[in-house]
């Protein structure tokens, strides 16, 4: 079918199936491709986490290599994703010189498995010095290779010469398999014996914004730092909100329906696309899948959306705070368990009191999560986080978690010894004969709270937009595989199993009860209810990531072997360097912006009204209260503020020089960094309200937001 405005071919519905991973190296390509042998031992290998022999890695690579070739690519890299938050590689192609002066087309097994990028500059946290260069990456079996901008991506692991942990799939793996052990553990002390398995699955919400391009380019601060460090607030935002599901632009759509495509052909189960509540804000959200599968696609979400938003003439914003006054994104972590046979473990049932392994995993997941709030808010923490957190739908910085009326009260009769009724679900009413009337959920949807049970689900919302998905996923794994694990010890050692579960789950309850709010988070009767409670309030990253390194979580992480108490030293290292180096570059771009153009623009325009001022004075018509005299004067009072928040911030920027560690660096970043931006920008966009527009250097709010 033509379209023949464009003369674009539209890809009919039943081309979709054909399209949808056509350029991965799945399954079924290798079922097709591979000898019978080499295709059962490699499962094997993915599955039992067997070596993988050398003579299979060879007949793997040669097969992926003829189908690369056919699909058009030249290059293969080993695809990885190291302590910067995106993803990573480096090309070699498939030529091979001969000693006849041709060339042949090659890719061996040992190229598969283990690659050698420069390590010394991706960050270490001090884990490597910076002439120490030697790293490794190594083929993951459990993630599928795909063919991106004509190169064959192989997904990998980092690490360095040493074999510390340089990368975030690493540690995402180490907890799969340690959540599937202790969950698979459990389960067959409480009597099931069909698990063999149990994964983590995940469902990444994405957030992000589009603007015109053209636009964007005219704005140093979101080029340089992915938000607007000045704007006015705008007439309208999203008060009316009418944005938030309504009819998609055309412009929007048709970004929509080529990422789609693109991201059907790398088989990424994107699903459900819409308008956020916020003008040029809009999401998209996947199937869910393996965790780290979802986490592979969602890193691939995040590139094909800026390089699509590209070819349509716009910019994809994907910082957590681009415009202040407005909704931030954020990505809505959607994580659950199932086993091997399908069964979802958080699935209540139509009894959820009589479901003993869906309350034992919830109870299990209210200990992680108290047990863990500090990890759970360093794994959301950034500095453009910070900016999102507690507004505008964001959840606040104080982790909670979010049950419902009906499974509170079941949790509250478990901790009494009761029997709770089960309550039959409502109907809704709609009162219109030809409309059906429907059951209600059991519960309701909270937007406030970080931490929501969703009916076989838990929703993390504190993650912002750009953040790899892996982090998380890795602590919320572990946490609660710990839970798992403690809990089948006590199992392991008593007579009387369903005994001991009812007192554990009663214990538990108790402990952990205060991580339950229904409520609103936003409230100021909730912080301080939060704090009577005992929980953390961690406002800032600067708070936050020392935590890190506490004795509790050194100990739960080296217990199951996912990092070694130096890797973690070492990442809580990198995050604080990284804040402080994020707002660094944040300061140095205001005091740009505001020497080189905002000022000379303010001069200029009160040089001009200056000019009208004399004007009247010399005809003698000049009042006390003339409207131009009094502007021109509130811009000057203005200017010298604006010079004087100015250098308030340059001093602010020096004083940075003297600090001696990134935790002295990141609290002097969070104490006088700050308030002398928000002091600087303050006076700029109170200015902004007053220049003419001709004469304002940047595209306004207004400009950004409803220009697509």
């Amino acid at each position: 079918m033509q379209n023949a405005q464009k003369g674009l071919v539209l890809p009919m519905m039943r081309d979709i199936p054909e399209m949808f991973g056509s350029l991965v190296f799945n399954d079924d390509v290798m079922s097709a491709r591979l000898p019978r042998e080499i295709y059962k031992s490699l499962h094997k290998t993915i599955e039992e986490g067997k070596a993988l022999d050398i003579t299979v890695a060879n007949a793997v690579a040669a097969a992926m290599k003829d189908w690369a070739i056919e699909k058009g690519a030249t290059h293969y890299t080993h695809w990885f994703q190291p302590l910067t938050g995106i993803t990573a590689e480096k090309h070699d192609s498939f030529l091979s010189p001969q000693n006849d002066g041709r060339v042949i087309m090659e890719f061996s097994g040992k190229e598969l498995i283990k690659g050698e990028p420069d390590a010394s500059s991706f960050p270490s946290g001090g884990l490597r010095e910076t002439f120490e260069a030697r790293g490794y990456t190594a083929w993951d079996p459990t993630s599928y290779a795909f063919i991106k901008d004509d190169s064959l991506c192989i997904p990998t692991i980092f690490c360095s010469f040493g074999g510390e942990v340089l990368d975030k799939k690493t540690p995402l793996l180490r907890s799969m398999e340690v959540i599937d052990t202790k969950a698979t553990r459990l389960l067959k002390l409480m009597g099931d014996d069909q698990v063999t398995r149990v994964s983590s699955t995940v469902g990444p919400e994405q957030e992000y914004f589009l603007v015109d391009k053209q636009t964007y380019k005219k704005r140093r601060d979101l080029v340089i730092t992915g938000r607007t460090l000045f704007g006015a607030k705008p007439p309208k935002g999203q008060e009316l909100d009418d944005h938030y599901f309504g009819v998609i632009k055309p412009r929007v759509k048709a970004f929509m329906k080529e990422l789609n495509e693109e991201l059907w052909k790398l088989g990424v189960y994107a699903k459900t696309e819409h308008n956020e509540a916020a003008p040029a804000q809009h999401e998209l959200a996947p199937v869910f899948t393996t965790t780290n599968t979802a986490a592979d696609h969602n890193q691939l979400t995040m590139e094909i959306m800026k390089k699509v938003a590209d070819r349509h003439g716009l910019s994809c914003l994907l910082h957590e705070k681009p415009f202040a006054g407005v909704n931030g994104s954020g990505k809505h972590n959607n994580w659950s368990l199932s086993t091997n046979y399908g069964k979802n473990l958080f699935k209540p049932g139509k009894k959820p009191q009589d479901n003993r392994t869906f309350l034992v995993c919830l109870c299990a997941v209210l200990e992680a999560v108290d047990r863990s709030q500090d990890l759970l808010r360093i794994v959301s923490a950034s500095a453009g986080n910070d900016h999102r957190l507690g507004a505008a739908e964001a959840p606040p910085a104080i982790i909670s978690i979010f049950l419902g009326d009906e499974l509170t009260e079941i949790l509250d009769a478990v901790e009494h010894g009761e029997h709770a009724e089960n309550k039959k679900a409502e109907t809704v009413v709609t009162g219109v004969e030809v409309l059906p009337d429907f059951k209600k959920d059991t519960t309701d949807r909270n937007r406030t709270s970080p931490i929501a049970f969703t009916g076989n689900k838990f929703e993390f919302r504190m993650l912002g937009s750009s953040f790899s998905i892996a982090d998380i996923n890795t602590v919320i794994n572990t946490a609660v595989a710990d839970s798992f694990d403690r809990l089948a010890d006590r199992l392991e050692a008593c007579d009387n199993v369903d005994a001991e579960i009812d007192k554990w789950m009663a214990e538990t309850i108790t402990a952990h009860k205060r991580i339950v709010f229904n409520g609103n988070n936003y409230t100021q009767d909730w912080i301080e209810e939060a704090h009577r409670r005992g929980l953390y309030e961690l406002k800032t990253t600067a708070d936050a990531v020392p935590l890190f390194v506490s004795e509790k979580n050194v100990e739960l992480f080296t217990k199951h072997k996912i990092f070694t108490k130096s890797e973690i030293a070492s990442r809580c290292e990198i995050m604080l360097d990284s804040y402080c180096k994020v707002l660094h570059i944040e300061a140095l771009t205001m005091l740009e912006m505001a020497r080189k153009e905002i000022t000379p623009a303010v001069v200029t325009y009160t040089n001009e009204i200056a000019k009208s001022v004399k004007l009247k004075k010399d005809i003698g018509i000049l009042a006390e209260n003339d409207a131009t005299f009094v502007i021109c004067k509130k811009l000057a009072k203005l200017t010298d503020k604006l010079y004087a928040k100015t250098n308030a911030l340059d001093s602010a920027v020096v004083g940075l020089d003297h600090t001696s560690s990134s935790l002295d660096a990141s609290a002097y970043c969070r104490d006088e960094f700050l308030p002398a931006m928000n002091a600087l920008r303050a006076v700029a966009d109170e200015l902004e309200t007053i220049v003419a527009e001709k004469h304002w250097p940047y595209p306004t709010y207004n400009e950004l937001l409803f220009n697509v």
